[in-house]
């Protein structure tokens, strides 16, 4: 939410694999009107290079509000400061787990844990598998905590046909859980299905 003006989102973008989703996030943000607060890790700059070619300012470029890794002092810092709550795409597990601590050492998860703390949504694009039981146990802490742990993995239902519309289907849907419908998501029962004739109930 925003006050008096556009709905705002925070969106962090770690060193995860998988920059592709950060960069589709913002993308979709600008399409629906929404203000994207961008706050970025060091290791989300060598990532988003080795895996798409884009720098740092390309990834800045598509947000409509940038903020530096070490400014505490930031708006996001802040629980008066009005938000829809905050996406980590893609989220690193030493992300995850920082959140998990409330002992938080830079921007992006200073603004996780606000978001938390003010019983906002938070959903974690968690890249990362297989998943050992400290990861686990990590993810059940989130979730008693408010976070929404969303991995992005592909619904074939969708019959995707591209990476690209891959990435977009798990964009979209996370984005589902902050009330924000994006176009390109393909949905059940509207887009693809029910099926028809299929086999009879076991």
């Amino acid at each position: 939410m925003a006050i008096g003006g556009a709905p705002r989102l925070i969106v962090g973008v770690s060193g995860a694999s998988g920059a592709a989703y950060g960069l589709r996030v913002l993308d979709a943000c600008a399409e629906l009107g929404v203000e994207s607060h961008l706050v970025a890790s060091k290791s989300a700059v060598q990532t988003l290079a080795q895996e798409t070619g884009l720098a740092m300012a390309d990834l800045n470029a598509r947000a409509a509000v940038v903020h530096r890794q070490a400014d505490i002092g930031a708006s996001i810092a802040s629980g008066s400061f009005p938000t829809l709550g905050m996406i980590v795409a893609p989220c690193s597990v030493r992300t995850m787990s920082e959140i998990a601590t409330g002992v938080t050492s830079t921007l992006l998860t200073r603004a996780a844990d606000v978001t938390l703390k003010e019983r906002r949504t938070l959903v974690l694009m968690v890249r990362e598998t297989p998943f050992h039981l400290g990861h686990l146990r990590t993810m059940v802490r989130l979730a008693e905590m408010g976070a929404i742990i969303a991995p992005p993995l592909p619904a074939f239902y969708a019959k995707p046909q591209t990476i690209a519309e891959m990435v977009d289907q798990s964009v979209g849907r996370a984005l589902d859980l902050f009330g924000l419908s994006w176009s390109p998501v393909k949905r059940w029962g509207q887009d693809v299905g029910p099926l028809v004739g299929g086999a009879d109930e076991a």
